[in-house]
């Protein structure tokens, strides 16, 4: 990939795929422990832009691509530097929808545009000929469910529509776009239907961007909130022709790997796996190290289950590193490969 590629979208993600195809690529980790550990002050996540908001947005991240950016481009700059290939935006809860809990709807175009283009400008600056980085624009869950209703009385009550779904997502999508991501990641899908309303909107405002879709299960039976098995899941939106699909959240390696196995069977696409760093303690802190989850990681990409690999609520640019390291001997999942037949045939 020459130096003047890196500023064409289209070369970009040839370069990816080609990466694919060459090894395993490597993801970035949790944001959640790094934000933590600034200790922001309710007047830092305000800033002057929000200095008289009526309501608490300590706690939101995503308000601090417009208030700390700084932060969050040092946050990305630490897992490039980790080793990562990919960066995600800290964009998870920067829809309408999502920002409703601050009070900070009409803003949710804003954070993912910001939050985009503060991506691109550190994958930017980080890439050479040789290592290009790449930005995946973070779509995620909704705290709200097209599946499942929140009255136990009333099965049938949704509080929202499949079509304002689709537009919140909607509108996220146009600004992550707008600010330059590589492909949209699409994670931590709980609720297939909202996953749907998330696809559809993808296809209608930004066709030419690839979809990465990351199915999570919700304990150890390996089934989303919507019922589906990561079978399911695959087999539901197939259709889609995503860039890449994957398992994520929730769980520790050591839980996933059935789940991950299974779509790594399945999938004709690119696999990718970012688990948590280990069950949460009694505290719901995530405590498992760098190397317990990076071996982990590498049963994975010893066993051909894996194209892409990353992490989790937990993990850190240390546990990154790790990873990167662990994997980096290992082919990367290819369904011309005995393994994958293997996998296809058991």
């Amino acid at each position: 990939m020459s130096a003047a590629d890196t500023n064409d979208p289209a070369a970009r993600i040839t370069a990816l795929r080609t990466i694919l195809e060459e090894r395993i690529a490597v993801l970035d980790g949790s944001w959640g422990v790094l934000i933590h550990r600034h200790e922001l002050t309710e007047a830092e996540y305000r800033g002057d832009r929000f200095a008289d908001h009526p309501r608490d947005v300590r706690g939101d991240p995503d308000l601090l691509n417009l208030t700390r950016p700084d932060v969050i481009g040092e946050i990305h700059r630490a897992y490039f530097e980790a080793g990562a290939d990919v960066t995600t935006t800290n964009t998870f809860t920067a829809t309408s929808i999502g920002q409703a809990d601050y009070g900070l709807e009409h803003h949710a175009y804003a954070m993912s545009l910001e939050g985009a283009r503060i991506a691109r400008s550190v994958a930017d600056e980080l890439s050479t000929p040789q290592r290009p980085r790449f930005v995946a624009g973070a779509v995620g869950p909704l705290n709200v469910s097209l599946s499942v209703s929140p009255r136990v009385d009333d099965p049938a009550y949704r509080s929202v529509t499949f079509d304002e779904v689709a537009e919140a997502y909607a509108e996220q999508i146009r600004a992550l776009a707008e600010g330059g991501v590589d492909l949209l990641l699409v994670e931590t899908i709980f609720d297939t239907l909202n996953a749907k309303a998330a696809i559809a909107a993808a296809i209608d405002v930004a066709p030419d961007l690839p979809l990465w879709l990351s199915f999570t299960a919700i304990d150890r039976s390996g089934r989303n909130l919507s019922g589906q098995t990561a079978e399911a899941f695959w087999i539901s939106v197939e259709h889609a022709s995503p860039f890449a699909v994957g398992v994520n959240c929730s769980l520790g390696a050591s839980e996933m790997r059935p789940f991950l196995e299974e779509l790594a069977r399945i999938a004709s696409v690119p696999v990718a796996c970012y688990p948590n760093a280990g069950l949460p303690n009694a505290m719901g802190l995530h405590d498992e190290t760098p190397e317990v989850t990076a071996g982990l990681m590498e049963d994975f990409a010893r066993s051909g289950f894996l194209n892409i690999a990353g992490g989790c609520c937990g993990t850190t640019p240390e546990h990154i590193a790790a990873i990167a390291r662990r994997v980096s001997a290992y082919r990367p999942r290819s369904r011309h490969d005995p393994l994958f037949t293997a996998l296809r045939a058991a």
